[in-house]
């Protein structure tokens, strides 16, 4: 058995880093208290333990634990597994991993079986799969997010581990194991593993050569992956290109996924520029799909292309100002009824394109104003459109 497997987790408390679930006052531990888990979808970086958590909850249940990969699941198999459980009191439980490429059809076959409580379905993802999974599905579930193993845990384990199978560390080498792997403790250990298998005095020279795509100058126990990921983003937000690419690479060495990069880079597109530069956004959404698609080492070249466009954008925040103070109005209890003139088949409703594309009609109850513009780049045009469109009369 490898040390991965050697050494995971026995039980829930041996689990790193996700006390919020599974600490003394967490959720999990809450519902294992009262012998209940609910269908469920986890998801969280690699090697956070989203496998080994499912086995520990169906232990500790007493459940039976039946794994499938939505990568070949077989349909038929996974019917017959969950239909001999009819007859039975104790109800298996059921993990899928890669759950969010379960196809439509897939998902439909699993919501009857949700339904009635015959199982438990737990799914994992390392992306969040509320992206992939139909509404159905997702009504008949709850969405669990996972940390990455925090370095401190991180480092303890392999300390742990080393000790007992006899490894020594020469300068540098334990850090390099955790810096190199991105809070993913199985990660961690397949290289140690591999590494011993050279010298059991693990060296630096050796990990390197291993893993040459670790993090040379990249996160560490001070500069940690969100530290730098938060850098990079207030640099574009400030617009200091050569600070932004220079984050951007630290985190590119570290092995940062170019997936992430590109996931946080399009939030800001949206929060920090708006439509300021509608434009943004898309060059952002087209970032995305192609790193998803060609990956590392190309993938960091249209990476700093967007990174540069928008650190040299205009910014405005005003759409993501209307909408935190939407939500924040309707929080405090604005609830307003939909005018009847504006319903579903209303015979009163006026309709704009018959008024040459405006006609003064109320949309709510009473007047309220969450939308602020700056009146800064494309938004001046924004503005410019709306004060013609409502002074068409």
């Amino acid at each position: 058995m490898n040390l991965a497997g050697k050494y995971r987790p026995k039980s829930l408390k041996e689990v790193l880093s996700q006390g919020h679930l599974l600490g003394e006052s967490g959720l999990f531990t809450a519902f294992l208290k009262s012998n209940y888990f609910p269908n469920a979808l986890l998801f969280g970086a690699p090697g956070c333990g989203k496998t080994t958590i499912s086995r520990l909850i169906a232990k500790e249940l007493g459940r039976d634990f039946y794994e499938f990969n939505a990568t070949s699941i077989k349909v038929e198999e996974l019917r017959k597994t969950i239909n001999s459980y009819k007859a039975q009191l104790v109800k298996p439980l059921i993990f899928i991993d890669e759950i969010h490429r379960l196809s439509k059809n897939q998902q439909e076959v699993l919501l009857p079986f949700m339904e009635s409580g015959i199982c438990t379905i737990i799914g994992a993802s390392t992306q969040n799969p509320y992206y992939s999974l139909t509404s159905a599905f997702r009504s008949r579930s709850h969405l669990f997010e996972l940390n990455p193993i925090k370095d401190e845990d991180l480092k303890k384990l392999i300390k742990t581990v080393a000790k007992k199978e006899g490894f020594d560390f020469q300068e540098g080498a334990l850090d390099f194991i955790v810096s190199s792997s991105s809070g993913d403790a199985r990660a961690a250990l397949n290289l140690l593993e591999s590494a011993s298998f050279i010298d059991k005095n693990i060296s630096l020279e050796i990990l390197k050569q291993i893993r040459p795509h670790a993090l040379q100058g990249g996160s560490n126990e001070n500069d940690s992956h969100y530290e730098l990921t938060s850098a990079m983003i207030k640099s574009i937000r400030g617009s200091n290109i050569d600070a932004a690419l220079y984050y951007l690479a630290r985190l590119i060495e570290g092995g940062e996924p170019p997936e992430f990069l590109a996931r946080r880079l399009a939030i800001l597109a949206a929060e920090d520029i708006g439509n300021a530069n509608p434009n943004a956004l898309n060059l952002a959404s087209s970032t995305l799909n192609i790193v998803l698609h060609i990956g590392y080492p190309e993938a960091r070249i249209p990476l700093a292309q967007l990174v540069i466009y928008l650190a040299s954008c205009p910014k405005s925040n005003s759409a993501y100002s209307a909408i935190n103070s939407a939500q924040k109005a309707i929080k405090e209890g604005l609830m307003l009824s939909v005018p009847n003139h504006i319903k579903t088949h209303a015979k009163d409703y006026l309709y704009p394109h018959n008024f040459g594309g405006w006609v003064k009609q109320d949309y709510l109850e009473k007047d309220v104003k969450f939308y602020k513009s700056r009146g800064i780049g494309f938004e001046a045009r924004l503005d410019e459109w709306l004060g013609k469109i409502v002074n068409s009369e």
